[in-house]
């Protein structure tokens, strides 16, 4: 048997993982649209509001339908959280088990507890059990900074944030994202919403890391927690600069172009379960 026919064995084993991966990306990727979409209505004046993901969730559950679009959000995202730890521990993406490897796998794993979280939030909102309070990231802050080694951990983690930002925003740049997808079956129009998709997405949601792992640097040198914010804090900190709505508005736009890039990932992503040639 060929390298390509065990490929394609391996493939047919659980087609319905792929499924459910491919689902849980786009709903991870409506979680960004509906993030942009709000921030971007909060730069035009029209009623929106600059919100992280438990923000907008709680935006989500005000409309009509909310919950059964909460229930829906919280379930794809349990697929994609189950389909990032298939990554970290069975690894089908071949990333192995050196330094470069076992730090994308790591990844994996961390992404999946983020988006469990946010399941979980969906799932408590859903169901009129979310608490109306805030503050999350200065909550965890302060318990790490009550902790020995509690600030240089902080520290630690807002380098990683940045460093993921940085790793995001040269793979927009670059383009090296489009060799995730099965571009064969792609037709022009559908790699041309990919590639700008992509290309905006990823740049916007690498600017808006770097900010939060800057804000979580300066926690650590000031020990103090409120220092430390979220996805809301990053967005609210670009409308106050100079131009702060025009920017504001960008990036709005892009982090609704990096969900629009998640759906069209779900769609045409390569998820084999052997290695490619």
């Amino acid at each position: 048997m060929t390298m390509d026919q065990t490929t394609e064995a391996k493939e047919e084993i659980k087609p319905w993982i792929r499924r459910l991966a491919r689902f849980g990306y786009m709903a991870k990727g409506v979680v960004y649209i509906l993030i942009g979409v709000l921030a971007l209505m909060a730069a035009l004046g029209i009623g929106g509001k600059t919100t992280g993901t438990t923000g907008m969730l709680r935006s989500l559950a005000g409309i009509p339908f909310g919950n059964m679009l909460l229930w829906i959000i919280g379930i794809g995202l349990v697929f994609y959280i189950c389909w990032v730890l298939i990554k970290a521990i069975k690894d089908p993406k071949n990333e192995g088990t050196d330094t470069k490897g076992l730090i994308a796998r790591t990844g994996y794993f961390i992404s999946g507890l983020i988006y469990g979280a946010l399941a979980w939030n969906a799932f408590k909102i859903a169901g009129n059990a979310g608490s109306s309070s805030g503050g999350s990231q200065q909550t965890m802050s302060a318990k790490l900074l009550s902790q020995p080694f509690g600030q240089w951990i902080i520290g630690a983690v807002g380098l990683i944030i940045i460093g993921y930002g940085l790793y995001e925003l040269h793979g927009g740049i670059t383009k090296k994202f489009l060799n995730k997808f099965r571009v064969g079956e792609m037709d022009r129009h559908e790699k041309k919403i990919a590639s700008k998709s992509g290309t905006i997405g990823l740049a916007a949601r690498g600017v808006v890391l770097g900010l939060i792992g800057y804000f979580f640097i300066q926690t650590a040198m000031t020990a103090n927690p409120d220092k430390a914010k979220g996805l809301d804090g990053a967005l609210s900190e670009v409308a106050q600069k100079p131009f702060g709505q025009w920017l504001l508005g960008l990036t709005a736009l892009g982090l609704v172009l990096y969900g629009i890039y998640q759906i069209t990932r779900g769609r045409f992503e390569h998820m084999s379960f052997g290695k490619r040639k």
